[in-house]
């Protein structure tokens, strides 16, 4: 009779070892697919200014919400979550402005100087929003701002306001400018850097103006903005967009 215990335990038999694993390399491509991911989510989100009368599901409010309270706990932002609330932008109204009913909207509060903040944290709820399978749209002017105002504390400066819902499309790809005019990236840039400047580059910016330019520089970033209409604000957005896109922690200049 044949011994299948010996056969089974031969199989057992450890193969022949194999190089070791690089960790370094491992690290480098899981930052990979981690913004390779990102850079997909960025790709797919378009402003969105004409929305449907589709209620956000509660689950989906309350991971925002969730969000939103970590985000203001870490760092002293002041932002709400306005669901079903059709005075900011007239939602009764057959349209307002570019808007034609939204009724949920990010208000995005802070103090003097937190500029570069409201717009990096404000990306972080645009990106998740979009992964929840929701639209946005960064709305600087185009609201009822005594609306919104008034449910904010003395000294909380109303920055601006995200639009949220489900559109009546998905909205348009904005033209970016070359990743040589946004930034010194060069064929010989490390990858990191590469990513980062092209999900730079889809990051939104007040009337699409990109008006910033990212040097590699050092082993950091250096990120300059250029004076125009909410800059500051745009920078941030830009940097989180750089950072989602790089897949690691960036050494800010």
């Amino acid at each position: 009779m044949e011994n299948t215990t010996e056969k089974t335990l031969g199989a057992a038999e450890p193969a022949e070892l194999t190089e070791p694993i690089d960790s370094t390399e491992t690290a480098e491509l899981t930052e990979t697919a981690k913004s390779m991911d990102m850079l997909k989510l960025m790709e797919q989100r378009h402003s969105v200014r004409r929305y449907s009368d589709k209620a956000i599901e509660p689950e989906k409010v309350q991971l925002l919400q969730a969000k939103i309270d970590w985000i203001n706990a870490e760092t002293g932002l002041v932002f709400k979550l306005f669901t079903e609330e059709p005075e900011a932008f007239k939602a009764n109204k057959p349209s307002y402005g570019s808007f034609k009913g939204c009724r949920n909207y990010f208000a995005l509060g802070g103090r003097k100087g937190d500029d570069e903040k409201v717009g990096y944290y404000g990306e972080l709820l645009v990106l998740l929003a979009q992964e929840l399978g929701l639209n946005t749209c960064w709305v600087a002017l185009t609201f009822e701002k005594s609306v919104v105002k008034k449910v904010f504390e003395d000294g909380v400066i109303l920055f601006d306001v995200i639009a949220l819902g489900y559109g009546e499309d998905g909205g348009v790809p904005h033209r970016s400018k070359a990743p040589e005019k946004l930034s010194n990236v060069t064929e010989d840039s490390p990858e990191w850097f590469k990513r980062g400047v092209e999900a730079a580059a889809l990051a939104p910016t007040a009337i699409n103006q990109q008006k910033f330019f990212l040097e590699l520089k050092d082993g950091g970033v250096k990120a300059k903005a250029f004076i125009g209409p909410c800059y500051k604000t745009d920078l941030g957005i830009v940097k989180y967009h750089f950072e989602m896109g790089a897949g690691r922690e960036i050494k800010w200049l």
